[in-house]
């Protein structure tokens, strides 16, 4: 009953907010976001929304509440949003995943004191990230297009369908309306608060509507059909330069040209000059043989 009404609503929504937003001067439109107009006044106002209401929260939460204790609010929220992994662990066959989450969530539930701890890590037990929507993708499912939803945020219909399908997982579904209301607003809080480091480079983008889809459709795009690399940190900072660099619209500065690697090589002598035939003295030359002048060397000429 929750998703229908939820779903109406943010119809309702999409429907009183499709006025007719201008694009940025010069911007392409994406095949990606063929509702770009609707979205880009949906973005509006929800930003709007962020500077007014969540952001203050989410700083005024950070500045309450000490890092062990946020940290402990992530984890609950995490181990009570497991079952949707769970479940899309079954879904996707990854057999070893599945019963190592089931291990992991009964461990942090009993000895984590409710989740707020996190012994299944140091366990072993490793965390995964698994929704519907990239379940979908897995099974081939196409993205569609991209989607900025009132109140919620980025989605791509593939992935908004899948969120659909989460809730039906997720024990607030099946807790009283004002509870699940509650923990929703305390989650989303959190959430926030996680993402104002990443505020600045949001801010500073050319175009931070377009900054924000690329970076979703990058990211979800991974999740379906990227590996994890090697070093992901780097990999990370690579790809939001390069969404920086694609929406400012400026090549980033090419790096100083670097030294060139290996053991110096010795310079190379230069071909030893001709010199003139040695002549000996004149008390050496024979008597009927007159003192010789050295030859003189013929001026090179300049190469053209």
């Amino acid at each position: 009953m929750r998703s229908r009404i939820r779903i109406t609503l943010l119809s309702l929504c999409l429907l009183q907010l499709c006025a007719c937003a201008t694009l940025p001067p010069g911007a392409k439109r994406d095949p990606r976001d063929p509702w770009e107009r609707v979205n880009r006044t949906t973005y509006k106002f929800n930003d709007a929304l962020d500077r007014a209401v969540l952001k203050p929260a989410a700083v005024g939460y950070t500045r309450v509440l000490p890092q062990p204790v946020r940290t402990g609010v992530n984890n609950f929220f995490t181990n009570l949003g497991y079952p949707v992994v769970i479940v899309n662990d079954l879904l996707q066959w990854q057999i070893r995943p599945f019963f190592s989450d089931i291990g992991r969530l009964l461990l942090n539930t009993t000895l984590g004191l409710g989740g707020f701890l996190d012994p299944a890590t140091p366990a072993g037990l490793e965390k995964n990230d698994r929704d519907l929507g990239q379940t979908f993708g897995k099974w081939g499912i196409p993205a569609g297009p991209y989607l900025m939803v009132p109140l919620l945020g980025p989605y791509t219909v593939r992935d908004g369908a899948g969120a659909v399908g989460d809730d039906w997982a997720n024990p607030r579904h099946y807790i009283s309306f004002w509870t699940a209301t509650g923990l929703y607003v305390v989650s989303e809080v959190d959430t926030r608060s996680r993402l104002l480091p990443a505020e600045g480079a949001i801010r500073s983008a050319y175009d931070p509507y377009a900054f924000i889809r690329n970076a979703y459709l990058q990211h979800r795009d991974f999740k379906v059909h990227g590996e994890r690399p090697s070093n992901e940190e780097e990999e990370e900072q690579k790809l939001m330069e390069e969404i920086g660099e694609s929406e400012s619209g400026k090549p980033s500065p090419a790096p100083p040209p670097a030294a060139p690697q290996g053991k110096p090589q010795p310079p190379t002598a230069a071909p030893p000059e001709t010199q003139p035939p040695e002549t000996p003295p004149p008390s050496q030359l024979p008597p009927s043989t007159p003192p010789q002048s050295p030859p003189s060397t013929p001026p090179q000429s300049e190469p053209h």
